[in-house]
């Protein structure tokens, strides 16, 4: 078990099964490396990040590798209300609030409940308290992540919270970039991907849902058939950042449902990811400029693709969309399963 002395620090731990090597950090529960083999076996790292926790702490990082909540994704203008209050939160990205504000889950330091480094089933067990106002938001809610090396080259995350005493908006999202053919390798634009969507929430100028629902058959954002990110990406503007309604049925797996198959060409790597929940943003780095990463590499618009797994962007202020709010006393549960191969 872990040393709970060292909690306050910020600092990475390591998983490796001897297949896969993972390291996350306490800050943010935050996936800072992942190496998974290509077809040859050859390991490299496939996600976005930094070599030390330093940068992350200072700032510079677009939410690489880390759990973003209270509320993930943009909730419009900041304000909602619930049970007849009206609540205001943080305007961190004008103007909207995005990612549960100014200090949101991504840059808190979570305690550390457990961790086994190696052999079967690696895991570690991250826990934070969020205070009531936090925020803005209402009520005090008790957090878990729980990250396991499941198999040779699968991982699955476990996100759980509890409001203690009053309802609240919760929807947890794991915010990392991947790229498959390695994190220096350059752009996403060459992957291919699949997406078990046969919708998506429409944006305003703002990138905050309308409340729309529209079928992307016929449209850049169809990718219920398997197609190169970059096939379409010129008519979407800066690039794909929306929201897909997890509607496709096909076969489970963990009680989980199929989100998006991932593939990197030159090396064969792919990434399956299965989920609960009920949307997942596809987002293409487009805000990516010149942030110097791991070993000096220089990631670019493009440089990474996220596939957040959450509740639908502004749910809280969207009568037709899944609610977001868990009462208080119940848990809120959000699991995602990485399934890499080659």
């Amino acid at each position: 078990m872990a040393d709970q002395s060292k909690n306050n620090t910020p600092e990475i731990f390591e998983l490796n099964n001897g297949s896969m090597h993972v390291k996350i950090s306490n800050y943010g529960a935050t996936i800072t490396s992942l190496y998974v083999p290509d077809k040859n076996g050859k390991l490299a790292d496939v996600v976005l990040g930094f070599d030390s926790v330093d940068p992350y702490v200072k700032g510079l990082a677009p939410y690489f590798g880390c759990i973003v909540g209270r509320v993930a994704n943009r909730i419009k203008e900041g304000k909602f209300s619930l049970n007849g209050v009206d609540y205001t939160l943080p305007i961190n990205k004008p103007p909207n609030s995005l990612h549960g504000g100014n200090k949101g889950f991504d840059k808190k330091i979570w305690s550390v409940a457990g961790h086994k480094k190696d052999g079967e089933k690696p895991f570690i067990i991250f826990k934070y308290h969020s205070a009531d106002g936090e925020e803005g938001y209402p009520g005090a809610v008790a957090v878990t992540a729980t990250y396991t090396l499941t198999s040779a080259t699968t991982m699955r995350l476990d996100m759980e919270a509890v409001p203690e005493n009053k309802d609240t908006p919760i929807s947890l999202a794991q915010h990392t970039y991947w790229n498959l053919a390695g994190h220096d390798s350059g752009n996403i634009l060459d992957h291919r991907i699949q997406i078990w969507g046969s919708h998506v929430t429409p944006v305003d100028q703002f990138t905050v849902p309308t409340g729309e629902i529209l079928r992307v058959k016929g449209t850049p954002f169809d990718f219920t058939e398997e197609k190169r990110i970059g096939e379409s990406i010129g008519e979407v503007g800066l690039g794909y950042d929306h929201n897909y309604v997890l509607d496709c049925p096909d076969q489970e797996k963990e009680g989980l449902k199929h989100a998006a198959k991932l593939r990197d060409g030159a090396s064969s790597r792919v990434l399956d990811l299965w989920t609960n929940a009920p949307g997942m943003q596809f987002y293409t780095g487009n805000y990516v400029n010149g942030v110097v990463g791991k070993g000096n590499a220089v990631y670019g618009k493009h440089a990474g693709v996220c596939l957040e797994t959450q509740g639908f962007p502004n749910a809280i202020n969207e009568l037709n969309f899944p609610s977001v709010v868990v009462k208080a006393g119940e848990k809120y549960i959000h699991t995602m399963l990485f399934e890499f191969s080659a």
